[in-house]
């Protein structure tokens, strides 16, 4: 019989990353207290000796699933992708499993949440809906440790991992005003959403000498769709010289709709996105916007569950900075 080799030991691991065992420990159960540079050393020495992490053993021993939940307004947002991505790399390095759940039925409506916020399903619950009623959270029944992220509930003190989305709608306006527009339409989400009410006050204070003209929006295609309609129904001389949509999807579906009717962007009108989706770059022309740091996001909200679920103390918010990308739909008016 072909003798089996001998077992893995954390003291081997530890050994090949020139750590300690404590500090292998450390990472394999809380990755958010090492240095990163320490936790990618610990993890390539894990992967190459082949150590394995009794997992089962670990959560019986604390009372744990093991899993953690993301909850996500309309999983066909290719937004989210990067995001769930930096998510699951955190967590898979904690030994969580990432769990990931719509908030939305097919007819846009909020479902019951009750079954995902059961301690018996899941350790932690990473939020991405700002729209989830707050007393499905606060109502008094048991819930894991949550934490949101991207969107956030107004009227509930929960940690959140946000975007700097007012800086976002400033910094995308002013690049406008400095081209020479004066005149800027919005495109912009839900009224009630947060995201859409902090990119419109950013926008709001970005030069107090240029006019802002608002189309309703929702992020979606068929927004931007409707937004270009509505922009070339407008007599020339009071059609925005600039737009800025407050997702790409919606800059994108403004994009294509009027080179479909013989304008062409940014001759005819300049316009800025935002969140940098992966497609944005490759678009003719490709799109000016304001990106996101996505799996940032995805990782600083993991770090935070995690340690929420070890009881720990968070800081209540974890902002991230926006970035101007510029490429070719934006030009001097």
């Amino acid at each position: 019989m072909e003798k089996l080799p001998p077992r893995i030991k954390l003291a081997d691991v530890a050994r090949l990353a020139g750590v300690s065992a404590s500090t292998v420990s450390r990472v394999l159960s809380n990755p958010g207290l090492v240095a990163e540079a320490t936790r990618s050393a610990v993890i390539e020495a894990v992967e190459a000796s082949g150590y394995r992490v009794n997992h089962a053993a670990r959560n019986l021993r604390k009372q744990r699933t093991g899993s953690v939940v993301a909850l996500v307004p309309n999983l066909g947002n290719p937004f989210f992708a990067k995001i769930l991505d930096g998510m699951g790399r955190e967590l898979a390095s904690a030994g969580y499993d990432l769990l990931v759940a719509d908030t939305m039925d097919g007819q846009g409506r909020h479902i019951a949440l009750q079954r995902f916020l059961d301690p018996s399903r899941a350790d932690g619950i990473i939020l991405l809906d700002g729209l989830v009623p707050a007393e499905d959270l606060l109502g008094g029944i048991e819930i894991p440790p949550v934490v949101t992220a991207c969107e956030w509930i107004e009227d509930a003190d929960l940690p959140r991992v946000m975007f700097d989305n007012h800086e976002g709608g400033r910094m995308a306006v002013r690049h406008l005003r400095d081209l020479g527009h004066r005149h800027v339409g919005l495109i912009g989400g839900p009224e009630e959403n947060v995201l859409h009410k902090a990119r419109l006050a950013g926008a709001g204070a970005a030069a107090p000498d240029v006019r802002l003209t608002v189309f309703s929006g929702d992020f979606t295609l068929q927004a931007g769709h409707a937004a270009a309609m509505q922009w070339q129904a407008l007599p020339p001389a009071e059609r925005p010289g600039a737009i800025f949509a407050f997702s790409d999807e919606m800059a994108c579906a403004f994009v294509a709709t009027l080179q479909r009717h013989g304008f062409s962007v940014p001759r005819d009108v300049s316009v800025v996105g935002f969140d940098d989706i992966e497609l944005v770059s490759h678009l003719s022309p490709a799109l000016t916007t304001i990106r996101q740091p996505k799996r940032e996001i995805g990782r600083q909200a993991a770090r935070i569950i995690l340690e929420r679920i070890e009881g720990r103390d968070v800081p209540p918010m974890t902002l991230l900075e926006p970035r101007l990308m510029l490429r070719e739909t934006t030009a001097p008016a």
